[in-house]
């Protein structure tokens, strides 16, 4: 079966190590088992640009008595551990992983990662967009978009959606038809 865990990421600012909302959706044996999502106090705090705000409706005060992101790493690092991270626009979120890793000083694991976009497009060829609510409204998914957890669990429906509609049972097989899209952070 596959097993992979999808992530997603919100910002603070365009910093990448500027996470103030993280949420990992964990798959097991080709089913959702968990999704996890922690607010972060990021190194701007207090300061979120307004842009950023706008986009995913986190304030600073709802982060205030937030964990930093290496207080919560440990956690998340357990749920992500051996398994192929997936995201939605995956260079955003790998970025911003890479990012708050090396401004805590943390080691970076080693994680092959695909893209969510690239699943899409092998799957559902021809479409005009291949965004996540785009996406979730071509499969009546509902959710709360620009928020860590949502976003990181559609793109694990998606994700699921797409290696059927390719015909992938296994992690093994979905190594080998994504094999020019796989990364490592």
């Amino acid at each position: 079966m596959i097993d992979f865990c999808a992530i997603d990421f919100e910002t603070a600012t365009h910093e990448k190590n500027s996470a103030c909302e993280m949420g990992i959706c964990l798959v097991e044996n080709g089913r959702i088992s968990e999704t996890k999502t922690w607010l972060i106090k990021p190194p701007s705090f207090p300061y979120f640009n307004r842009f950023n705000v706008a986009v995913h409706g986190i304030h600073p005060e709802e982060v205030a008595d937030a964990p930093t992101f290496d207080e919560i790493w440990y956690e998340a690092e357990e749920m992500m551990y051996g398994n192929l991270m997936i995201a939605h626009n995956a260079s955003f979120d790998a970025g911003v992983l890479r990012g708050c890793l090396e401004y805590y000083g943390l080691f970076r694991p080693r994680l092959n990662y695909l893209c969510s976009i690239q699943i899409a497009k092998k799957s559902w060829k021809g479409l005009p967009k291949y965004g996540l609510k785009t996406l979730a409204e071509l499969h009546h998914i509902e959710f709360n978009h620009h928020r860590a957890g949502a976003d990181a669990e559609v793109c694990a429906k998606i994700s699921l959606l797409g290696f059927e509609r390719l015909m992938c049972t296994s992690n093994e097989e979905v190594r080998e038809i994504m094999k020019n899209n796989l990364k490592v952070l």
